[in-house]
C-alpha cells in the first residue's frame, strides 16, 4: 500500500467513473440490439482508464474534443447520462437534439467541443480552442482525444505542427488501441511509440500505459501542469485496447480472440478493483454495491430518455447554418 501514489477514496472514485462509463457502454449497446439506437454505436469498453484519469485535472474551463468513440470522454467531463442516452436514441431532449446521434455528442457548458465522426477531425478544432485560449490570455488547456488511426492523417501532423511553432496550451492524447477499424497499428506504422513522432516537431512526447489509472493520471497530471504553465504543446500515447469491435455488430474477423483475450485480463477496472481489494481491503461486497448504484443509475437515465419525445419533421429547418431551405414544405416520409 506504501507503494500506491492514490489514496483509497481516489481508486473509489475511479472505480465508480470507470464502472460507470461501462455500464452506459453496455446499456448503449442493448438499445442497439433493440433497434432504438439511429447511428453506429463505438464503445469505449476497455479504455476507462484514460478518459477518468485525464479528466480528473480538467476543470468545466478547459476543452476537449472527441473521437466517434466519445461517450467515456464525455461522461467523464461531466456530461448528462438522460441527455447522451435521449441523444443516441435521436429524442427531441439530446444534446444536439437528436440530430446528431453518438458521434456528435457536445456540450459546450462543460467544455466538451463534440465528438466527431470523422477520423482525426476533431484534432485542427481543438488547435484552434487552444490558439483562442492563448490569443486571450487565458490559462485553461485543451485535451486532444483521438485514435492510433488520426495519427496518420494530414490533420494531425499540421495541427501538431501549427500548435509546436505557436506554443499552445494543449495535450494531444493519442489513445492507442492497436486497431483503426480493421487495420493493426503494427501494419500502419514503422515506430513503435505513437509518441516518438513529437520529436519531429520539437515537442515532448511521453508514452503511457493506458490501462493503469495511476500511471495515466500521474503523468497527465505532470503534463496538464507543464502546459498551463507555457510549456507549449506535449503529445501523450496512451497503449489500450478496445475490447468490442469497432462498432456494434463488427464481426472482427481481423483480430484474434486470443488477443482480445490476453488485452481483456489487462482491464483497468480489473486492475483497480484487484488494488481495492488486495491493497486496502475493501469488501467484494462493498465494490459490488457500488457497481449496482452505478448500473442503476445508468438504467434510470435509459429509461428516462426513452420516454422524451422525437424531433418533429418541422423540426429539419431549425438549427440551420443559413435558410435556404426554409420555405420547402417537408413532408413526412411515409412507406
Amino acid at each position: 500500500m506504501g507503494t500506491r501514489r492514490l489514496s483509497k477514496e481516489q481508486f473509489l472514485r475511479f472505480y465508480r467513473e470507470m464502472i460507470r462509463i461501462r455500464e452506459f457502454e453496455n446499456e448503449a449497446i442493448e438499445l442497439a440490439k433493440m433497434n432504438l439506437t439511429r447511428a453506429a454505436i463505438h464503445t469505449y469498453n476497455g479504455e476507462e482508464a484514460i478518459a477518468a484519469g485525464v479528466c480528473a485535472h480538467l476543470t468545466e474551463e478547459d476543452f476537449i474534443t472527441s473521437t466517434h468513440r466519445g461517450h467515456g470522454h464525455c461522461i467523464a467531463k461531466g456530461a448528462d447520462l438522460k441527455r447522451m442516452f435521449a441523444e443516441l436514441m435521436a429524442r427531441s431532449t439530446g444534446y444536439c437534439k437528436g440530430k446528431g446521434g453518438s458521434m456528435h455528442i457536445a456540450d459546450m457548458e462543460i467544455g466538451m467541443l463534440g465528438a466527431n465522426g470523422i477520423v482525426g477531425g476533431g484534432i485542427p478544432i481543438a488547435v484552434g480552442a487552444a490558439f483562442g485560449t492563448k490569443y486571450k490570455g487565458g490559462k485553461n488547456v485543451t485535451v486532444c482525444f483521438f485514435g492510433d488511426g488520426a495519427a496518420n492523417e494530414g490533420t494531425f501532423h499540421e495541427s501538431v505542427n501549427f500548435a509546436s511553432v505557436m506554443k499552445l496550451p494543449i495535450i494531444f492524447v493519442c489513445e492507442n488501441n492497436q486497431w483503426a477499424i480493421s487495420t493493426s497499428v503494427k501494419k500502419s506504422c514503422n515506430i513503435e511509440c505513437i509518441s516518438d513522432r513529437a520529436a519531429g516537431y520539437g515537442i515532448e512526447g511521453i508514452t503511457v500505459d493506458g490501462n493503469d489509472i495511476e500511471e495515466v493520471y500521474e503523468k497527465f497530471g505532470q503534463a496538464a501542469e507543464k502546459v498551463r504553465k507555457g510549456g507549449g504543446p506535449i503529445l501523450m500515447e496512451m497503449k489500450t485496447y478496445r475490447m468490442a469491435g469497432h462498432y456494434f455488430g463488427d464481426n472482427e474477423n481481423y483480430r484474434s480472440r486470443e488477443e482480445v483475450n490476453a488485452w481483456k485480463e489487462r482491464c483497468p477496472i480489473r486492475h483497480v478493483k484487484e488494488i481495492l481489494i488486495r491493497e486496502f481491503g475493501v469488501s467484494e461486497e462493498e465494490l459490488a454495491a457500488a457497481e449496482r448504484e452505478e448500473r442503476t443509475a445508468v438504467l434510470a437515465a435509459s429509461e428516462a430518455a426513452k420516454a422524451d419525445p422525437e424531433p418533429e419533421a418541422e423540426d429539419l429547418r431549425n438549427d440551420l447554418y443559413n435558410d435556404t431551405f426554409a420555405d420547402i414544405e417537408w413532408k413526412p416520409f411515409v412507406k
